[in-house]
């Protein structure tokens, strides 16, 4: 099974609290990251496949930070696919793989720059940190974070960070961490589809 996160800001402090930008309602950030770490591996299991569209972690400590950040994301399930956002860097995605702990044979992550293309639900999906707007399209959707608490007005493109709205779509509250899976995309697609055409009448 495949799933889809972003944005998970994993050691932010400054985004703990009501705020317009990202709201996260807890005190403190070992209360985050327990309740992120929990809804993650409810969901997902150690064969399966999750795509972190970026801003993986925001360390206070910079550089000193990578083996706590390390540590919290050996105890996620899954093999984690990484696409770098605005808040990551290439030094802290090859202080990752040089301390990959393995998989079952494989590696833990998997690390693009800029994106990946992948194919379900007989769609392409375009998978990038940053929303794009890919124009007039049949079988493309643009899965993507960055922007928090906001929504591109646009089907094809859907937020799948773990504050974006259109998580409201589902018809289940999402439990805040947990990651979307392959079959909750499409239900998604279909509602912001179906709200937006209403809206053009």
């Amino acid at each position: 099974m495949k799933f889809f996160t972003a944005d998970t800001h994993y050691f932010h402090e400054n985004l703990l609290g009501d705020n317009d930008f990202a709201p996260r309602p807890f005190r403190q950030i070992h209360e985050m990251h327990e309740v992120m770490v929990t809804n993650w591996n409810r969901v997902v299991k150690e064969n399966d496949q999750v795509y972190n569209l970026g801003d993986i972690a925001m360390h206070p400590q910079y550089e000193a930070g990578y083996p706590e950040i390390l540590a919290l994301l050996s105890r996620l399930n899954g093999q984690i696919h990484m696409i770098k956002g605005n808040h990551d860097s290439r030094a802290f995605f090859k202080y990752l793989a040089a301390h990959d702990p393995g998989l079952a044979e494989k590696p833990k992550f998997i690390f693009y720059d800029v994106g990946a293309i992948i194919k379900f639900d007989h769609h392409q999906y375009y998978l990038t940190h940053y929303p794009m707007l890919l124009g007039i399209t049949r079988n493309i959707r643009n899965l993507h974070g960055h922007i928090h608490y906001s929504s591109i007005p646009i089907k094809e493109n859907i937020n799948v960070g773990v504050d974006a709205p259109e998580l409201s779509y589902l018809p289940q509250k999402q439990p805040f961490g947990m990651p979307i899976s392959e079959n909750q995309i499409g239900i998604i697609a279909d509602a912001k589809a179906e709200e937006l055409a209403k809206l053009r009448h």
